[in-house]
């Protein structure tokens, strides 16, 4: 489970309540992980990665606009990021994720997390240190 912790707020409302959705996301796979119940994940893991894409295009297009109001500096640069963090979840292995369900949604929240946590720390909060 990720949490939200006081070090990941950048101050900005909209930014910051994005980002805990964000992590909302992300614990709605670790409960499908946890679910021994649940055999077939497939359609389920499917349906949170549909989400994570389109909340996370939602979110950085928010985030974009507004280092472009306030004229940030690296916008170009972590505008990349974002672009690769998308195309790495757009090329996901959809068949590899229907042979192992639970080790590849393991290897994606791992990758996500690691990704949303770094991000936020190192690279957000340079946004309002502007």
């Amino acid at each position: 489970m990720i949490k939200w912790k006081k070090d990941y707020e950048l101050k900005v409302k909209l930014i910051d309540e994005q980002h805990e959705e964000l992590f909302e996301i992300a614990n709605r796979a670790y409960k499908l992980l946890a679910n021994e119940f649940v055999i077939d994940k497939y359609d389920k893991i499917i349906e949170i990665l549909g989400e994570l894409k389109e909340y996370t295009i939602f979110h950085f297009k928010s985030e974009e606009d507004y280092m472009l109001s306030i004229e940030y500096k690296r916008f170009f640069s972590h505008k990349v990021e974002h672009e690769n963090f998308i195309n790495t979840i757009n090329n996901l292995d959809l068949n590899k994720i229907d042979l192992n369900q639970d080790g590849s949604v393991k290897e994606i929240l791992e990758f996500v997390v690691n990704w949303i946590d770094s991000h936020i720390l190192n690279e957000d909060k340079l946004i309002v240190v502007n």
